[in-house]
């Protein structure tokens, strides 16, 4: 059966950066599944499954704007310091979770601390990378 929009497959897969480093791999468990054409996998995943078939492996090549986007400048904000708990130890690179004016998490990324201010980053950790993808098609519904 040759993969198209609609149909629920169960992949292998190991993601890396341009440089070789690993950052997510299903190898060890069990295999994802998700609905193609869904929006539940990055657009350039979900585009790369199309035609493919069981048993088949592919590996691919994700520009930005096929996988988290570029990077924005405007989503990085200043809070000021005196918004965070003084016993909070932060530390460039931290991970936080910010609430958004509809009350929705957002996570962040402390990206510079300064006396007045914390300069955040709502980014997704990934926007801007390129990623590669070593892909096998495990199942086809």
């Amino acid at each position: 059966m040759i993969i198209e929009a609609g149909n629920l497959v169960s992949v292998h897969y190991t993601g890396t950066f341009e440089d070789g480093e690993v950052f997510d791999s299903s190898q060890g468990r069990d295999p994802l599944s998700f609905q193609v054409g869904a929006g539940q996998m990055i657009q350039g995943f979900d585009q790369a499954v199309l035609g493919m078939k069981q048993g088949e492996n592919k590996k691919i090549t994700l520009a930005p704007e096929e996988a988290y986007g570029p990077r924005d400048e405007e989503l990085l904000i200043d809070i000021p310091a005196e918004q965070f708990p003084e016993e909070m130890k932060l530390e460039k690179g931290m991970m936080l979770q910010l609430t958004n004016q509809a009350g929705q998490p957002v996570p962040a990324t402390v990206a510079e601390i300064s006396e007045e201010s914390v300069k955040m980053d709502v980014n997704h950790p990934m926007a801007g990378k390129t990623l590669v993808f070593d892909i096998e098609i495990v199942e086809v519904k």
